[in-house]
């Protein structure tokens, strides 16, 4: 297939752009499947190496601060080295610091690489999807982000599931080096298959002609200040919250950095990150829903398996299981959502609804009792992700809906950017949430006790049954307030403007 006239930035060049978009989902995939199959073998890591859990879990902490600091960037530097040549180093880091990690023979070996793999894996995600904006038209991008869906929301379903069978199997080594092959894999394709459009090679010659002035300042202050926040966000509950200085300090760091951030990139003649985006209704909108979607996908998915092996008795590999189980709803939900949105004019109502079913879904979660069997947990995660692609894929099409073309690669780099510190932020919340509402509980049984349940109990037992009860009421605390959280924010798909 030949390129549209009308599609001057489009990567595809005269192959098929369906083609261009599978090549730029594999790494994507290969990247989101690495974030959940790692924390799956954390203590593995941290028996092989001799270290305690808390210290492995460096292994995750280094992994999003160096994500967390080349995102915001990752637009700029796709514009300043050339969008396919930005990708492929960055595939490329990725498959050498993966292949690092599998051959570390200390932690601190193993945090360097994990480093270098968060920088590459961070400018994955934004040259993807100004892949697909430019080489798609407005009316089939919706298919085309439903096909990019499938690899963000079905590599972490099944994350779990891969790194347990890798780790039990083999050994957390191969968590790592399985990234090898696809990576190598990965830039074969790239090269022979995604193209360098003219149109984006003559304006990166003018930047050059004009003189690239480098936002040092802005630099610093995103480095330091996304470095600080997810830093926080991390270790929040391994510190003790604020009763922490570190968590503290970070914080204040954080809040300074980023409260400036905004002002000095206004500005600024050549900002680093273009702040000016969000006076684009539709990209502002969907920039906050992919933060929203970041809170409630992340948390939740965090969530489930988690509950299921402390009160439900389930193995890793029975827990992954439930998540895992959803991996083919949200395919199919995907496909059908591209399709429908893709001949239906006013998509902000799919985006609605797809807040409605999260809604429903995670109010039914509120609603399950310790006993319930395997078969009602997976169909109530399969409800849980059918939604998902509703929100996504619409939100995905119209944030760029009369968005300059040139901006596409900034503009793709904010919106993952906040995709991932909505997870970031979702997980801290709901972590500090489920100490707070376990303690709350705990204490409100304890006060309904009578004599008889004393003598009924030992002193342990007794402790261990209130401790269990406080526990899963305060899980399905946590998925009553998300539910909240969806529908608070149903009025925002409404702001959308169908046409650019």
């Amino acid at each position: 297939m030949s390129v549209d006239p009308l599609l001057p930035r489009s990567a595809a060049g005269h192959h098929n752009p369906w083609l261009v978009a599978v090549v730029a989902s594999i790494a994507t995939f290969m990247e989101v499947l690495d974030t959940t199959v790692a924390s799956v073998s954390l203590y593995h890591i941290a028996a092989s190496m001799g270290v305690s859990y808390n210290e492995s879990l460096w292994v995750i902490t280094c992994y999003m601060v160096a994500n967390a600091l080349i995102l915001p960037v990752s637009g700029w530097l796709a514009n300043a080295l050339g969008r396919k040549c930005y990708y492929m180093i960055s595939v490329a880091l990725f498959t050498l610091a993966s292949f690092l990690c599998s051959v570390a023979p200390t932690l601190e070996w193993l945090i360097l690489a994990r480093v270098l793999q968060g920088i590459g894996g961070g400018g994955l995600a934004p040259v993807e999807q100004s892949i697909l904006v430019d080489s798609f038209s407005e009316k089939k991008r919706p298919q085309a982000f439903a096909l990019y869906g499938v690899a963000v929301l079905v590599a972490p379903a099944i994350g779990p599931l891969v790194g347990g069978m890798l780790t039990d199997a083999l050994s957390w080594h191969w968590v790592f080096l399985i990234n090898v092959p696809i990576g190598l894999l990965s830039l074969v394709l790239c090269y022979y298959l995604i193209d360098e459009p003219p149109l984006l090679v003559s304006e990166r010659k003018q930047r050059k002609i004009e003189g690239m002035r480098i936002d040092y300042i802005g630099l610093l202050l995103i480095i330091v200040g996304f470095s600080a926040l997810q830093l926080c966000l991390d270790r929040f509950d391994l510190y003790d919250g604020f009763d922490s200085v570190f968590i503290i300090v970070t914080a204040l760091i954080a809040f300074v950095c980023l409260s400036f951030l905004p002002l000095w990139e206004w500005f600024h003649p050549q900002p680093i990150l273009d702040i000016r985006l969000f006076l684009h209704r539709n990209f502002a909108t969907g920039s906050l829903l992919m933060f929203l979607i970041g809170i409630l996908v992340v948390s939740t998915t965090q969530l489930l398996p988690q509950m299921t092996q402390e009160l439900m008795g389930y193995d890793a590999w029975t827990a992954g299981l439930t998540l895992g189980a959803g991996g083919g709803a949200i395919m199919l939900s995907m496909i059908v959502t591209g399709v429908i949105a893709s001949k239906l004019s006013a998509q902000r109502f799919l985006v609605l609804l797809g807040l409605l079913v999260s809604a429903c879904s995670l109010w039914h979660f509120s609603r399950l009792t310790p006993d319930i069997d395997f078969s009602s947990l997976v169909w109530a995660r399969v409800l849980q992700v059918i939604g998902l692609p509703l929100i996504l894929i619409p939100v995905a099409a119209l944030s760029f809906k009369g968005l300059a073309g040139h901006k596409s690669n900034e503009a793709s780099a904010i919106s993952t950017l906040l995709r991932n510190l909505g997870g970031s932020i979702g997980i801290a919340w709901v972590v500090n949430l489920m100490h707070q509402r376990t303690h709350l509980h705990y204490e409100r049984l304890g006060e309904h006790l009578t004599a008889a349940d004393t003598v009924m109990f030992t002193v342990q037992t007794l402790g261990e049954a209130l401790y269990k009860q406080a526990r899963m009421m305060a899980y399905l605390d946590i998925y009553w307030i998300m539910a909240v959280v969806a529908l608070t924010f149903l009025f925002l798909p409404l702001l959308f403007r169908e046409r650019g």
